[in-house]
């Protein structure tokens, strides 16, 4: 299975969690890592490019720091800018259905803190359903989401074994992926 991961942190060499997660795929063949913020610094997204991509490979990762309890802007532009009419959902847009698609998140905060009454009132899962209902226009499968929590607070140690994780999560078969 070819995996491409869409990195979108805006500070990936200042973000401990991000960067551990990152450091860890580039020991696995057929996980393609792709840091748009590294590749369009002027925010310029070449569509043609970022659509083949996609069609390039079975399953997408979303990889990015929840910003203010959604995507880092940089993301959402790209999902506006290349996510079509046409191409990926309305008439003819079925380019890519059936490809698989998650959300692999960081926080600041702790799990109890994005639970329902907690300190942030909701769950990571309610807070990534935008991404969740984008996956369903475009006829994608949306698979759990793997989250590191309280990344500032974690050691160096566990930061590694949590990437470790990541990449077996990623990789592992749709089937056996339980919300």
């Amino acid at each position: 299975m070819n995996i491409l991961v869409i990195s979108a942190h805006p500070n990936l060499q200042e973000s401990r969690g991000n960067e551990a997660l990152a450091r860890e795929l580039t020991s696995y063949d057929h996980i393609h890592f792709h840091n748009i913020y590294q590749q369009y610094p002027d925010w310029n997204i070449d569509v043609e490019k970022e659509q083949q991509l996609l069609l390039a490979h079975d399953r997408v990762v979303f990889q990015f720091p929840v910003f203010w309890y959604s995507t880092p802007p940089l993301l959402k532009k790209w999902f506006d800018d290349v996510l079509t009419y046409g191409w990926a959902y309305g008439p003819g847009g079925n380019q890519l259905q059936g490809k698989e698609f998650l959300a692999a998140v960081t926080t600041g905060g702790t799990e109890k803190q994005y639970r329902s009454g907690g300190q942030n009132a909701f769950t990571i899962s309610e807070l990534l359903r935008p991404i969740q209902a984008t996956v369903t226009k475009i006829n994608g499968t949306y698979l759990p989401a793997f989250v590191l929590y309280h990344v500032q607070e974690r050691t160096d140690e566990y930061l590694a074994d949590r990437a470790k994780a990541y990449v077996e999560h990623i990789r592992q078969d749709a089937a056996a992926l339980v919300y």
